[in-house]
């Protein structure tokens, strides 16, 4: 067994004392973060840039197996450890972006985020993992380096929040809301689980506007998205302002009575809230009309549209109606034909002026 600080070559009399050879020096003074392993996964280079990177001394992992501790809570391989291990199809098993580069002594890369315990941060780090051979072919040591992403990542994610928010409300923009209708759609088709849609409208907006002035408007839209946002409870639900005064909850797994619940403890919020309008011709307070729509995706739907325009013309009847309701798709008919209209004569979909 080779001593902490050397790497043994299985080419008979060969031995590499690394703590004496320039190529170590060398390494210990590189500005970039650098570890090496032997083959057993046994640490015998930890340089300085990696100690000022993870907070963890050399002393502390030369000779051990312990080089996790740098850079996760619990124990789990690190990409030199695949490397070293040969094994690239347990890459998706612990990196977020990966690549693997080949089994000709090219070794593998990968970019993830590390909880760095003995700094009590986080880093997104990219790393870079190639294998070192003897000159008959042997695995002798794997080299890993690292480099700190961290604030390039954080610029990335932010652009990428003001790509897809709302500047007004924070609820996600109408081109997120797309996105993620036609993602959850194609999931509820395979599923066959149902996708629940709810349009939500705030009544006379254009009179609360012209009655109190543009700048009120805005903080009554943002009152009402944190009260659309906290029904987005789940991972996969999706609260986005669609356009104007109008939001839009996605609920997957959810059918119509469900989803209707939720509407009605929205709209309900939002009385609760006594928002002044007092506009001629609109009620004393600010409230909301809701379309309700779910569907499970058949296979001769395809695309969302019929989702969309069930949810719509919902809306609309909840408009008609006298505003200020919950309606589920699944009553519009009746609805209609309890104002002596016929089913045929239901425009759809039809967006609605701003009322």
């Amino acid at each position: 067994m080779a001593k902490p600080g050397r790497i043994s070559s299985r080419a008979p009399g060969k031995t590499v004392d690394v703590a004496d050879s320039y190529a170590v020096r060398l390494m210990q003074h590189l500005v970039v973060p650098t570890f090496v392993i032997d083959p057993k996964r046994r640490v015998v280079i930890w340089n300085r840039a990696c100690e000022r990177l993870t907070g963890l001394a050399a002393s502390e992992v030369i000779g051990t197996n312990r080089h996790w501790q740098g850079f996760y809570e619990t124990r789990r391989p690190c990409l030199a450890d695949l490397v070293a291990l040969d094994r690239p199809e347990r890459l998706p098993e612990f990196y977020s972006e990966y690549a693997a580069r080949g089994h000709n002594g090219l070794g593998f890369s990968a970019e993830n985020w590390c909880t760095m315990p003995k700094l009590g941060n986080q880093l997104y780090l990219a790393i870079d993992a190639g294998p070192i051979h003897d000159e008959a072919g042997h695995l002798i040591a794997v080299v890993e380096t690292l480099r700190d992403l961290t604030d390039q990542k954080r610029a990335e994610m932010a652009l990428k929040e003001l790509a897809t928010k709302d500047g007004l409300t924070s609820l996600s923009n109408r081109r997120s809301f797309d996105q993620m209708l036609a993602s959850e759609w194609a999931r509820a088709h395979r599923t066959q689980r149902p996708l629940a849609l709810l349009f939500v409208d705030v009544d006379h907006f254009k009179l609360f506007n012209d009655h109190h002035g543009h700048q009120i408007g805005d903080e009554c839209l943002r009152a009402i998205a944190s009260v659309v946002s906290r029904h987005a409870v789940r991972p996969l639900d999706l609260a986005s302002r669609y356009g104007g005064e109008e939001f839009a909850l996605i609920l997957p797994d959810m059918d119509c009575d469900s989803a209707c619940v939720i509407a009605e403890e929205i709209r309900s919020a939002v009385m609760a809230l006594q928002i002044v309008h007092g506009a001629a011709g609109a009620g004393d307070h600010v409230t909301l009309s809701v379309g309700v729509a779910s569907h499970i995706p058949g296979a001769v739907d395809g695309g969302p549209d019929r989702l969309l325009g069930a949810a719509d013309e919902a809306l609309y009847v909840a408009k008609r109606l006298g505003r200020n309701q919950v309606i589920c798709a699944e009553r519009v008919l009746a609805e209609f034909a309890a104002l002596g209209r016929q089913a045929k004569q239901v425009p759809g979909p039809l967006r609605r002026k701003s009322a």
